[in-house]
Formats: C-alpha cells, sequence, structure tokens
C-alpha cells in the first residue's frame, strides 16, 4: 500500500492545481479580464483637448464652437429640460458671463431627445433663466459620447487653449464660486476681474 502524500504536500499540489485552472479558463474562452471602471463624469479629459462641439444652435448670443472660442474660457455645460439644478445653475452662470466679460463663453448644449421637446421648449427655457449665453441642441449625441457627462448638469471649464481643466458634475449652491475662482486662475491675475462684492480679497 502507497503511503498517503503528507498534509503540506497535498496543500501545494492543490493550489498548483487551482492556479493551472484559473491559467487555462482565462486563456481558452474563459471569464474575460475584468477591464478597469470607465472615468466618471468625463473625469479622462481633464488635461486633454476639450472635444470640439457641432451641436444645432438654437438661441443665444457669442461663440458657437470652441474653435469661435479659442482665446476665452469656455464652460461647456450639459444640460436638459427636466434638469431642475439647471433652472439655478443657468442664471448663475449668466452671472459669471457678465462678470469675466469677453473673457468667458459659456456653451450651454442641451441633451434632450429630439422626440421629447421641440426647439421652442429649449429655447423657451433659456428665456425663462433670463440667460443670454449660447444654446445648443445635440440632437444626434455626439457631444454626449465625446464628454460623457453622467449627471445633470456637468460643467467643463476649458482654458483659453482649448484644454479641459476643471469638471464640476451636478449644481449645488455655491457651484459658481468654485467655478468663478477656476476662471480667475486660468485668464491670470491680469485679466481677473475686482471681486464682485468690491471688497478686498481674502488672503
Amino acid at each position: 500500500m502507497r503511503p498517503s502524500p503528507s498534509p503540506s504536500f497535498a496543500r501545494v499540489l492543490a493550489a498548483l492545481c487551482a492556479s493551472l485552472a484559473l491559467s487555462l479558463a482565462g486563456g481558452c474562452g474563459g471569464a474575460a479580464p475584468v477591464a478597469p471602471p470607465a472615468p466618471e463624469t468625463g473625469g479622462g479629459l481633464i488635461g486633454s483637448a476639450a472635444p470640439e462641439l457641432a451641436a444645432e444652435v438654437v438661441s443665444g448670443e457669442g461663440p458657437s464652437t470652441l474653435k469661435d472660442a479659442r482665446g476665452k474660457v469656455v464652460i461647456v455645460d450639459f444640460w436638459a429640460t427636466y434638469c431642475r439644478p439647471c433652472r439655478r445653475s443657468f442664471p448663475k452662470y449668466q452671472e459669471l458671463v457678465d462678470r469675466f466679460g469677453g473673457n468667458l463663453a459659456v456653451l450651454a448644449v442641451s441633451l434632450d431627445a429630439p422626440e421629447d421637446v421641440s426647439t421652442e421648449q429649449i429655447a423657451g427655457f433659456a428665456d425663462e433663466a433670463g440667460v443670454r449665453f449660447k444654446i445648443l441642441w445635440d440632437k444626434d449625441q455626439r457631444a454626449e459620447k465625446a464628454y460623457r457627462p453622467r449627471r445633470m448638469p456637468t460643467a467643463f471649464v476649458v482654458d483659453r487653449g482649448g484644454v479641459v481643466r476643471h469638471i464640476h458634475a451636478g449644481y449645488e449652491d455655491g457651484e459658481e464660486d468654485k467655478i468663478s475662482r477656476e476662471i480667475e486662475a486660468l485668464l491670470g491675475p491680469a485679466a481677473a476681474p475686482p471681486p464682485a462684492d468690491g471688497g478686498r480679497r481674502s488672503p
């Protein structure tokens, strides 16, 4: 009668068999390697050139594309008529445009489905919010696929050279203050306007 293998040898043998089985499963049609998760809210765009926009122009003033806005800081804002936070963010973005003047442009890109709304409804949303910046409509979802916003609204802050520097997913009260500081930093002290309250800046 052959002696049975020692417990330690049996454990080593079992581990080797398990490792071999996993290797065969992965290389012969077994479970595929797990892909890394996609960057949240377009985070992979930070530091990269902002994808150009070719959306339909609905209304508003200022540039309609990033090419036309080159030399300005740009807020590319993805929104929709059903987005309640967008009703609060729109007036705040208009305040930023008024404050920074020709150094800032907002391109507000609607992600509404064509079967759900009309051009008049999208323009009406902007009118009710009292904004004058450019309103675009991403009917074919090309911009949405390029930027991959995960929440409504999502704002991409693009520098004067067309590079994405900051991303704001969602909108909370006071978000415009963070964006204002980012714009000031991108413009530099020579181009940044005085504080909105007219007072001294905090050290």
